[in-house]
């Protein structure tokens, strides 16, 4: 159903004087060797119907660009097809590579949003920890931030075990209120403190 390429000039002469018809013929005669064509350089359906209905518009704004004298019309429809398949396979893939690249910044700035609002937490969870007596401290850091039980930290201070347990007590009492005190959720200055 390729058509006579004496036929076809002329359709194209008909399209250069606005004739609908004959573009819907010359639709009819090739729209389907050029779906396939731009189906085998895009392998996506909807980008290949785009790429042949381009071809199209493009014939109907300019008829004057095939000139029979170089070739049969279904030859420059195919060239037409596989340059505008490569154009759309070209702009798939800088328009992923642009959401890719926001998708990274994004993700970055989340990052950088995160480390530093756990350096902040971090820094107010310290001064809170500084505003506690030496032996609170020490009991403390021992238990939570060194991983150490009640009985260990009694062991390694050389102290009884309940003074330990009230040291520890009275001090995370105390770090709560700084810690609240100097604006961190509770919730937060623990994840901080991690």
């Amino acid at each position: 159903m390729s058509g006579d390429p004496g036929s076809d000039a002329v359709l194209v002469v008909a399209v250069a004087r606005r004739d609908q018809g004959a573009l819907a013929e010359l639709y009819s005669r090739h729209g389907g060797s050029l779906f396939c064509a731009a189906l085998r350089v895009l392998s996506v359906r909807p980008l290949a119907e785009e790429a042949v209905q381009d071809v199209f518009i493009r014939l109907w704004q300019n008829p004057e660009r095939f000139e029979p004298a170089r070739g049969s019309l279904r030859s420059f429809l195919l060239a037409q097809c596989h340059s505008r398949a490569v154009d759309l396979i070209r702009s798939e893939s800088a328009r992923r590579r642009r959401e890719d690249d926001e998708a990274n910044a994004h993700r970055a700035s989340y990052v950088l949003e995160d480390e530093v609002l756990d350096f902040v937490a971090g820094q107010k969870l310290r001064e809170a920890v500084a505003t506690l007596s030496e032996k609170e401290q020490q009991a403390i850091c021992l238990a939570y931030f060194g991983g150490h039980s009640y009985v260990d930290v009694a062991s390694l201070l050389g102290l009884p075990e309940g003074t330990v347990k009230s040291r520890i007590r009275s001090g995370l009492i105390r770090l709560r209120s700084a810690v609240v005190e100097a604006g961190l959720d509770p919730r937060v200055a623990n994840a901080a403190a991690v």
